[in-house]
């Protein structure tokens, strides 16, 4: 059970393969002569078999010949029976690289999967390579070099034609995956099995589309917490949604929510072939995450001014020399060498300067990436200076990136550099991009370790108010709220908005504006004008009753005339925001198909679908995230000090964003809203429009509530936090673990005896492993879920005060099977907790979240000379069974409902 469920696929130890007569080459189809010459190429040293569903013995005798993996090559009419005899045989996994079966088939081809219980990859793919196995499955060409990257691909062609690349460029991958239409494996289940594989260190996609976006967000981000990911997608769809109902809705475009879904979940995307290309040798080199400040080392002014631009127009950092480091290394330059921007050797530079150059720069802090440029000059040997970058790439703990102009004096350097895994461009735009790539995934890094509950720590808001005025308006039959109903929603979780009552005729309207006290603003109520000021519904500033009579019949009657079906309520009265030097922002929300909810920040008015300002973020958000959201506007360059206005309050407009948060969290029937504009000063913000657009809520997983099915990244589950008083005295929490924790987790490992971290982890290792301890702090808390017992001690500080301390006593967690019923369970408690009840507890707790995600049976694995382990099982009602596949542990399992 220690072992990833898809390893019959990936790893197998035998194979059988259907591709009809080997021995009549001319009777293949063109894959299956592609698929036999790619197997025979190779020396795979597992057992490989290949049979003919025609001439091939009975049902009876094949299931006696069982394989882990069986490879699918024939006409597609003969496809399905093979599948069937291939589940009877009891193989584990299939791979059906036949192509030009529809949807209907491949659909036909998962319900027999399902029934033999086979993981099924294919069809219509080219397969997969596995290189270090010497495992060629696949029509997509020769065998790639083995190497740490690996590659997922929807597009064969894409993929035939990377692999030529790399094969001239020193590339070298752990896997290869081409995946057609309609697989039953998906994408998402090879990044959860790339995720955990230890031959792959980094991972690189091209993506034509999702099946399910919280299984895709949910693997991406799993895979991209212990090695970088990076994606190409194709199909990007330009901005703009005729049907929209919202500003919002009619500016934001679904490639700009993939962008936000790519940055959440930690990865980087890029946009072109060649920049997938450039992220590919970078991360080859095994380059990690770092800053965006990139030194340039030259020896031609004019190519590392070039450097320099991109490095500005990406909004990079230019990596400057402290002056520690500029002193010690003049003296080792040419008189014309330059160090205030650029470290330029000049035209004079020779292999020892570039080194002399490069090593300072390495070893400063103020710098977290290299860019070597080398334009061929008369008597210097670019091959030199290639070596002297190779030699001093081994010492160095940066990333080392280099760009060889020319052609045909620099053709062997650049070799040089490839064997010495230094990722070398042609042009200086290229390879700063290529290091934009690295700083971006750090970048992303940050927003990926985020994990908001549904609600911050604000006030709490009237969720059950706000569901009310949703369920009036639905049973209605109407889907856009009023002006009065949106303003109302907003202020149910307080969000400020303007003082705003409806008139129905103009003595009304005069006796509000009265109350209220001038100036006013009066605008058109009415569920079927989304754009107000298009039909001459908005008036500002009215600074009288006769002002306010005479605009209101106006406006009724001009409304009327442009829009004679729409149907008009009234016109609000409200009071004018009395900000004198206020910028007009707009908070939004958009439902994207296939990521659900997405917040939307940038500037506001009359203006916007002109300006179209708009940065996104998936929900759930925190104050991190709303400042990160924030800063992406370019919007967000006027909230400073300007022309003699205060900075405006970004934490009123933080504060606004997390209340936004929590309504999209909150009210699943939620689909557009755009509040514009959002006046905002130093003295705080204010919403002064708001238009909301819903509809009947998506049905919740299972029929249960508070499942948060709509949102693509599942919320931290607080409601699962517990205080329980511990035998013998005091109190512990549990709750679901989170990042932060990795440091308390580490802790508790280092402190269990040897006994103990055998026992859970079949294992003499004294620490997690950096990759583990990230797997095990940061899950999306839908698939797995980790419950931490933390106990509060005080503890003597350096200088003798007493400090309160937490620490992680002990740990349960369960993970998803497969079969999406059952999960398998982990727990281990802290030497000195032992016997106070916390494994019980945190067993108990364990299997009620299972129970309430609607698991079926929580089972898991215990060695038999664990007897603690074996007693709190059977105190638990566990039912305690022989392990067939291993006699030294017992199969320990429950039933949850």
């Amino acid at each position: 059970m220690d072992k990833h469920y898809l390893t019959p696929l990936f790893a197998p130890q035998s194979i059988v393969v259907f591709a009809g007569q080997v021995d009549s080459p001319d009777s293949l189809t063109a894959r299956a002569r592609a698929l036999y010459q790619a197997l025979r190429a190779q020396q795979y040293t597992g057992s490989l078999r290949f049979l003919d569903i025609h001439t091939t013995g009975t049902l009876g005798e094949l299931a006696q010949t069982g394989a882990d993996l069986a490879i699918i090559a024939l006409p597609p009419a003969e496809v399905a029976a093979a599948l069937e005899i291939a589940g009877r045989m009891t193989c584990r996994s299939a791979l059906v690289i036949t192509s030009g079966i529809d949807a209907d088939g491949a659909a036909e081809l998962k319900r027999i999967a399902r029934r033999e219980g086979v993981f099924l990859m294919g069809p219509n793919g080219l397969g997969l390579q596995r290189p270090q196995l010497q495992l060629n499955a696949s029509a997509a060409g020769p065998m790639a070099r083995p190497g740490p990257l690996a590659l997922v691909s929807q597009s064969g062609a894409l993929t035939a034609s990377i692999l030529d690349w790399a094969s001239k460029n020193g590339v070298g991958f752990s896997s290869v995956v081409s995946l057609g239409a309609n697989t039953s494996v998906d994408i998402a289940q090879v990044l959860d099995f790339l995720a955990n594989d230890r031959q792959t260190q980094s991972i690189v996609i091209y993506l034509e589309g999702i099946s399910s976006a919280r299984r895709f967000m949910s693997a991406l981000r799993s895979a991209a917490n212990v090695k970088p990911v990076v994606v190409l997608k194709a199909g990007r769809k330009p901005a703009g949604n005729e049907a929209a109902q919202t500003h919002s809705g009619a500016i934001v475009g679904s490639d700009e929510v993939f962008d936000a879904a790519l940055r959440r979940a930690g990865a980087v995307r890029v946009r072109s072939f060649v920049e997938l290309f450039s992220a590919a040798k970078c991360l080859a080199s095994r380059y990690r995450p770092v800053g965006n400040r990139l030194a340039i080392v030259t020896n031609g002014g004019g190519p590392g001014v070039l450097a320099a631009d991109w490095v500005n127009e990406i909004h990079l950092e230019l990596g400057r020399l402290s002056v520690e480091s500029a002193d010690a290394l003049k003296p080792l330059l040419p008189a014309l060498a330059s160090l205030t921007d650029l470290i330029d050797l000049s035209e004079e530079a020779t292999p020892d300067h570039f080194r002399a150059a490069i090593e300072a720069a390495g070893k400063d802090r103020q710098i977290d990436g290299v860019l070597a440029i080398f334009s061929p000059k008369e008597g210097v040997d670019a091959s030199l200076v290639a070596k002297a970058l190779a030699e001093v790439k081994r010492s160095m703990g940066k990333p080392l990136l280099s760009c060889w102009m020319g052609d045909a004096s620099v053709v062997a350097g650049r070799g040089i550099l490839n064997d010495a895994a230094i990722p070398t461009f042609r042009t200086p735009e290229a390879a700063v991009g290529a290091f934009g790539n690295i700083a971006s995934f750090y970048k992303n890094q940050q927003l990926l370790q985020q994990t908001p509950p549904p609600l911050s720590t604000l006030a709490k808001p009237d969720i059950e108010g706000a569901r009310l005025i949703i369920e009036n308006v639905l049973a209605e039959r109407r889907k856009v709220l009023t002006e009065m109903e949106s303003k109302t929603l907003l202020s149910a979780f307080h969000i400020p908005v303007t003082q705003t009552i409806l008139a129905r005729s103009a003595n009304e309207a005069m006796m509000i504006a009265t109350q209220l006290g001038f100036p006013v603003a009066l605008k058109i109520d009415s569920p079927d004008i989304s754009h107000k000021s298009d039909v001459e519904g908005v008036a500002l500033n009215i600074s009288s009753a006769l002002g306010v009579r005479d605009t209101f019949t106006q406006m009724m009657q001009t409304v009327a005339r442009l829009r004679p079906e729409a149907r008009i309520n009234g016109v609000t009265v409200q009071t004018m925001a009395r900000a004198r030097r206020g910028r007009e922002v707009c908070v939004g929300l958009v439902t994207d198909d296939p990521f659900g909810p997405v917040i939307a920040f940038g500037a506001g008015g009359t203006m916007i679908e002109l300006i179209n300002d708009r940065a996104m973020e998936l929900p759930p958000l925190n104050q991190f995230l709303a400042r990160q959201l924030i800063g992406r506007a370019r919007v967000a360059e006027t909230l400073g000090a300007w022309r003699g206005a205060g900075p405006a309050d970004v934490g009123a407009l933080e504060r606004i964003l997390l209340r936004v948060s929590e309504m999209v969290c909150e009210l699943p029937q939620l689909r557009e809203m755009d509040i514009n504009p959002i006046i905002v000063d130093e003295s705080g913000a204010v919403a002064v429009d708001a238009r909301i657009v819903i509809d009947h809520a998506p049905q919740a997983i299972g029929g249960r509530p508070n499942t948060y099915s709509h949102l693509s990244i599942l919320p931290y589950p607080a409601r699962y936090e517990q205080v329980w008083p511990m035998r013998g005295g005091g109190e512990y929490t549990v709750r679901p673990i989170h990042p932060d924790d990795a440091q308390m987790l580490q802790n508790l490992m280092g402190h269990l005896s040897p006994a103990s971290r055998y026992f859970r982890f079949i294992s003499s290792m004294v620490e997690l492993p950096p990759s583990m301890l990230a797997r095990f702090t940061l899950i999306d808390y839908d698939r797995e879920m980790a419950l931490v017992a933390v106990f509060r001690e005080r503890r003597s500080g350096a200088s003798g005060e007493l400090l309160d301390t937490e620490r992680i006593v002990g740990v349960s967690r369960y993970i998803t099977n497969p079969d999406q019923s059952s999960c398998e369970f982990a727990l281990v408690v802290a030497d000195d907790f032992s016997g106070k009840g916390l494994g019980s507890r945190l067993m108990l707790s364990i299997m009620d979240v299972a129970r309430d995600k609607g698991l079926a049976e929580i089972e898991g694995l215990v060695l038999t000379q664990n007897p603690g382990m074996l007693k709190l099982m059977k105190s638990l009602g566990y039912a305690i069974k022989p392990f067939a596949e291993d006699p030294d542990f017992k199969l320990v399992t429950h039933a949850l409902v």
